[in-house]
């Protein structure tokens, strides 16, 4: 089996793919990266495993339903957008598989048969895969926000990679709803700036080690008042430690004035 590159890719705000008009424009560059993301793959994945960063738990878990029910975690949206579905199947094989693997490492894990698609799921997927045939796992991000925690169950994940399983951290580079405008710009841009020069040019344990200094990076906090959108990276990242990085998205005016990326690792 060819190994699958891991991805931190963004997943936009909301519903967006469901939405019209101006406010959907803004999303027209993310959306031609999440269209060029299976084709430009060196195989079809079996499966997907995505890390969402709007599933905070105590300890690891997985969603292991075989048809995921829908989850409208946002608010202030058009009524039709709470009644959107994604109905592509949920894999309880791949959710105990991966549960064994970071287990196996040490930590705890559990798997959950009611969990549904989160909006950091459905509205990352509706564009990659509209035709909902593959199916999708979700891996929640862990309460503590424990960056080393996050790393080590990407590296246990990582043999999933060389199983047909594409590895998805989704979340944002930038993620301050307080700043979501000409506010936020020379934070964003800062801390963009400083991600990828640590994600490209460094590799291994000193890329680990650097990443896990992320507080200190500039505009760290103001780019991130919590790190709940950056944590999935840390699940790619541990998956594909060795691996080169590549730009998979970067957009510097997103949302108008927002620098923004999405990243690809082997």
């Amino acid at each position: 089996m060819t190994r699958l590159p891991a991805m931190f890719l963004s997943h936009g705000g909301g519903p967006w793919p469901y939405l019209t008009g101006p406010l959907r424009d803004e999303f027209n560059l993310l959306e031609a990266s999440l269209k060029a993301l299976l084709p430009n793959l060196p195989v079809q994945p079996k499966a997907i495993l995505v890390v969402t960063a709007h599933w905070e738990t105590h300890s690891f878990m997985l969603s292991s339903s075989r048809k995921p029910p829908m989850i409208y975690d946002y608010g202030g949206f058009p009524e039709h957008t709470y009644h959107v579905t994604y109905n592509a199947p949920g894999s309880p094989e791949l959710a105990e598989r991966a549960c064994k693997l970071i287990t196996t490492a040490g930590m705890d894990c559990g798997l959950d048969r009611e969990r549904g698609f989160d909006h950091g799921t459905f509205s990352l997927m509706e564009i990659v895969r509209p035709q909902a045939d593959i199916p999708v796992v979700q891996l929640s991000i862990r309460q503590d926000f424990d960056p080393q925690a996050h790393i080590a169950a990407g590296r246990a994940l990582a043999p999933l990679r060389d199983e047909g399983i594409l590895i998805v951290g989704s979340g944002l580079s930038y993620h301050n709803l307080q700043k979501f405008g000409p506010d936020g710009a020379d934070a964003s841009r800062d801390f963009d700036l400083w991600l990828k020069q640590t994600l490209m040019t460094m590799s291994g344990a000193q890329r680990n080690k650097q990443i896990c200094q992320w507080e200190a990076a500039p505009a760290a906090r103001l780019a991130h008042p919590s790190e709940d959108h950056l944590l999935p990276l840390f699940v790619a990242l541990g998956s594909a430690e060795a691996d080169p990085c590549a730009i998979n998205y970067s957009q510097s005016d997103f949302m108008g004035h927002l620098t923004v990326s999405s990243f690809r690792f082997g």
